[in-house]
């Protein structure tokens, strides 16, 4: 990366290198757009894509380069950290927070993997920039003079309506491979066809590319960092924190939500008796409590002992699979928690609007996220029971 680049974003947005320093930096940022998140959480909902305001304010914070090598202008987070930070805005509104963990994280895969000058066109005009895209292959690539030209439809793009770039997996034509195309989004056509259970602000519509073309330095078949450090040395792991928080801070609102409401809620049809005073609701309250932190630690140890792993060389695919697992066991806790508290929320809680109803409906749609699914303790039990030295993410 240039000095005269480096130079220009630090301008923007200097993160602090001290890990203290910066981990009071990016949960103040959180808090710096807490109240535009939270007005705009209807309207992102309404409208099935996160709301230009919340949009504005992500990219004025600092926290979409959470992710991202710091020779570029991020902040190359450790994992731990992106834990907390993640947590945080999700609880605050779960559009902005899956928005951020995609976005964050689709931007620090191109960014450390691509060329230098592409890297200085995605940065340069208004620094770490929004990118959707998805994690599978799909369309073909077809090679031509100077790059490629790549034709397919992508699922699953999140945030898509706001980005600046997409990535997207694609075939080579004669099957031989696969490459990562880079493409400004104003040439996808984008589909609008997010009408899902939950997770309805995320903006996850479909988008597709017609005979596009794409520069080869744009064209990315590096199976590996050319920049960063640990970070980009996960694997499909670098995303497991990041679902893992997702659901355990949702969990984490369910809990705190039902002890506020339980102080002046009474239930039943005659002689009706506060919800608090009830030992099964005290006890239930204690279990989901144990439950959530007992996830959210294994994940945070699982997280942190994968980046430990990946100090000189790539991450063993055993951390990988096992971090994956890790997070899908906090989806399904979360979902079981949140569960069992709903029914002593009372009629309400299944009520459009109330932040119970939500909860439930986006655990529900992130569950059904194919990186959580149940394959992954299929293949971490392969592993464990040496039938194979492969987990592929599937």
């Amino acid at each position: 990366m240039s000095q005269e680049l480096q130079e220009r974003m630090s301008d923007r947005i200097e993160y602090p290198e001290d890990p203290s320093a910066l981990r009071e930096f990016l949960l103040n940022a959180v808090q710096s757009i807490a109240p535009v998140v939270a007005d705009t959480t209807r309207e992102s909902e309404a409208d099935r894509t996160l709301a230009p305001a919340a949009v504005a304010a992500l990219r004025e914070s600092g926290l979409l380069g959470m992710k991202s090598p710091r020779s570029v202008g991020g902040a190359e987070a450790h994992p731990a950290l992106q834990i907390e930070v993640i947590e945080a805005l999700t609880k605050i509104d779960s559009a902005a927070g899956w928005g951020l963990l995609i976005a964050g994280g689709i931007a620090a895969r191109a960014l450390a993997t691509l060329p230098e000058d592409v890297v200085e066109e995605m940065v340069a005009p208004r620094g770490i920039p929004f990118v959707a895209g998805s994690l599978k292959p799909d369309g073909t690539a077809k090679a031509v003079e100077g790059g490629f030209e790549v034709t397919g439809r992508w699922s699953w793009a999140s945030g898509v309506a706001h980005a600046d770039f997409v990535v997207a997996p694609v075939f080579l034509d004669d099957r031989s491979g696969a490459i990562m195309a880079v493409v400004p989004a104003n040439q996808a056509e984008i589909h609008d066809n997010w009408f899902p259970l939950g997770m309805r602000g995320s903006g996850s519509s479909d988008f597709s590319l017609d005979r596009v073309f794409v520069p080869s330095q744009f064209a990315s078949s590096a199976v590996g960092p050319i920049r960063g450090g640990a970070l980009y040395r996960l694997g499909y792991g670098s995303a497991a924190h990041e679902h893992g928080a997702f659901a355990v801070a949702l969990a984490q609102t369910a809990l705190d939500t039902v002890v506020e409401t339980a102080k002046n809620k009474r239930r039943g049809y005659v002689g009706s008796s506060s919800v608090a005073e009830r030992e099964v609701f005290q006890a239930a309250i204690a279990e989901a409590e144990m439950r959530i932190k007992a996830v959210r630690s294994l994940m945070v140890d699982a997280t942190r002992r994968l980046f430990e792993s990946a100090a000189e060389g790539p991450a063993p695919i055993a951390f990988q699979a096992e971090a994956r697992a890790a997070a899908t066991f906090c989806t399904s806790e979360a979902v079981a928690v949140t569960t069992k508290l709903l029914r002593f929320a009372g009629g309400s809680a299944v009520m459009a609007g109330n932040p119970l109803e939500r909860i439930m409906r986006d655990l529900y749609t992130a569950q059904s996220h194919l990186f959580v699914s149940e394959s992954a303790y299929e293949n971490l039990g392969k592993l464990r029971l040496g039938l194979t030295d492969q987990a592929p993410l599937g």
